[in-house]
């Protein structure tokens, strides 16, 4: 756990349901609240819920409720209060007025755990600019949600500077990642053709934060990468090599968990890191089928790809965590397939889907190889599917059958 000081800070969550949002997706957007806290270092105390018709724009919640809130934060040592509810910048100075300590809303949260787990220069970039973006237009009066110099939940990422007075500072700091983020942006475009023109097959593993990926990742390619069972344990793209039926031409690219209502701010931010998914020949929709809310999940994700108009790549819905499950499953996203990401025989299975849907979507190709040319033979079998090699003792040259990645042009021109 990451702590802010001595001992986590003790933490009191508030949400309000409105008249739209059913008792059992409440539910579960406060039990993820208090994950997130979790995750980004705090304890969770309390939590205080209210059911109104509409959100008080002044404080959130009534005033009776209101009152509750205090005392409880007076008499519980409460250090930080977290709203499920976005705040305006208005209602979060008022809440702070009235309550006493600092205030944040899950926005702010999520921002803060990012900042927490980005480790490239270009996420570390893009979480500092979503953070700014969010600041900015709340620098009215001097609310405590805006003070630096007390540290904590929802402090970390822009640094010591005095949000309060230095607009000025904010504003050219954020011209100077625009502009470097541009420069890492064309280094990741030429890092994107240049695997693009290797006809590699890419895979790209997609899905709601802490279904499984990075455990995937692991287990198809055998290399460490960060697991944990927390959310938002991986946030920088990750790509390695794996190989299917002795074949290595085969790539799969980790990618930020998504989450509902992913603060608009990320979604701008990590576009061209969410972007590397355009480039996908496969998607696998990561989804854990354990969890009571996977429906909603997966619809989080599919509108999240909707978004960035991806429609054109086929999909595999993988239903992870099935020896999670104490009962019975059935899929809602089709084509799928169930498995454990920690048993190998399920992985294996995997491949072997991964196999036919790359193979479905490749160009077929027969190509005749002389003897003496072991550097082309050699070629054809690290970046294509070779599925046949016969030798014709007549006319004295290898005949290869197989398929091949198309490129990005095969695949525009198919469009028309």
């Amino acid at each position: 756990m990451i702590e802010t000081g001595t001992d986590p800070e003790r933490v009191l969550l508030i949400g309000v349901q409105t008249r739209e949002v059913i008792d059992e997706s409440f539910f579960n957007l406060m039990k993820e609240l208090s994950a997130l806290t979790e995750t980004a270092g705090g304890t969770v105390i309390h939590q205080i819920t209210q059911k109104l018709s509409h959100i008080d724009n002044r404080t959130l919640v009534g005033k009776g409720k209101l009152e509750d809130i205090v005392l409880y934060v007076e008499s519980h040592d409460i250090d930080l209060v977290i709203s499920q509810n976005e705040l305006s910048p208005s209602t979060n100075v008022n809440l702070e007025q009235e309550i006493g300590v600092r205030v944040i809303d899950r926005t702010q949260l999520i921002l803060d755990i990012f900042a927490m787990r980005a480790n490239s220069r270009e996420g570390k970039l893009q979480v500092e600019m979503a953070q700014y973006d969010y600041l900015l237009p709340r620098m009215i009066g001097k609310g405590l949600s805006l003070s630096r110099q007390g540290g904590g939940i929802g402090t970390r990422g822009p640094g010591e500077t005095q949000l309060e007075t230095d607009r000025r500072y904010i504003r050219s700091r954020m011209h100077a990642i625009r502009k470097e983020l541009r420069q890492v942006e064309k280094h990741r475009e030429r890092t994107r053709q240049r695997r693009i023109s290797g006809r590699e097959f890419n895979i790209g593993l997609v899905g709601y934060t802490n279904a499984g990926k990075s455990t995937l990742l692991t287990a198809l390619t055998s290399h460490d990468t960060y697991v944990k069972d927390q959310l938002f344990a991986t946030l920088d793209p990750l790509t390695r090599k794996f190989k299917i039926n002795g074949h290595d031409a085969f790539t799969v690219t980790d990618t930020v968990g998504f989450i509902e209502d992913l603060p608009t701010q990320l979604v701008h931010a990590f576009k061209s890191t969410l972007e590397e998914i355009r480039y996908m020949d496969v998607l696998l929709h990561v989804v854990d089928a354990s969890h009571p809310a996977f429906n909603t999940h997966e619809q989080t994700v599919m509108a999240l790809l909707k978004d960035l108009e991806i429609y054109d790549i086929p999909i595999l819905t993988v239903y992870n965590k099935v020896d999670r499950l104490s009962r019975p499953f059935e899929p809602t996203l089709f084509p799928n397939i169930t498995i454990s990401a920690k048993d190998e025989a399920d992985i294996e299975k995997l491949k072997e889907r991964i196999w036919s849907l790359c193979i479905d979507n490749a160009e077929e190709f027969t190509v005749n190889v002389a003897p003496d040319e072991g550097d082309l033979l050699s070629l054809y079998q690290q970046n294509t599917l070779i599925t046949s090699v016969d030798f014709n003792e007549e006319k004295n040259y290898y005949e290869l059958i197989g398929y091949r990645n198309k490129t990005k042009d095969d695949k525009e021109d198919e469009k028309y």
